[in-house]
């Protein structure tokens, strides 16, 4: 999930699997896969930066071994990424 802005004013957290496509403009706009449009006060770029982060994060916490423990290789991997 990621925190957007629509023009209004108001926040909006919107599921980022679910983004088909967005659009750059005066007010940028996301498509949803399920055809609903949303105009954001965010630009492609910086949408696109949480969108990675949002997915980092999934990631990260998806790490783990077959005994259902964290990898902290992987966890360790994915910090040195970061820096």
């Amino acid at each position: 999930m990621i925190r957007v802005t629509r023009v209004d004013g108001t926040e909006q957290i919107i599921n980022a699997e679910l983004i088909e496509v967005i659009s750059p403009g005066t007010d940028t706009i996301i498509t949803l896969t399920t055809g609903r449009k949303i105009r954001v006060r965010e630009g492609v770029e910086e949408l696109v930066d949480r969108i990675v982060e949002y997915k980092r994060r999934i990631h990260y916490l998806t790490i783990v071994t077959e005994k259902g423990e964290l990898d902290e290789e992987a966890r360790a991997a994915e910090v040195k990424e970061k820096l």
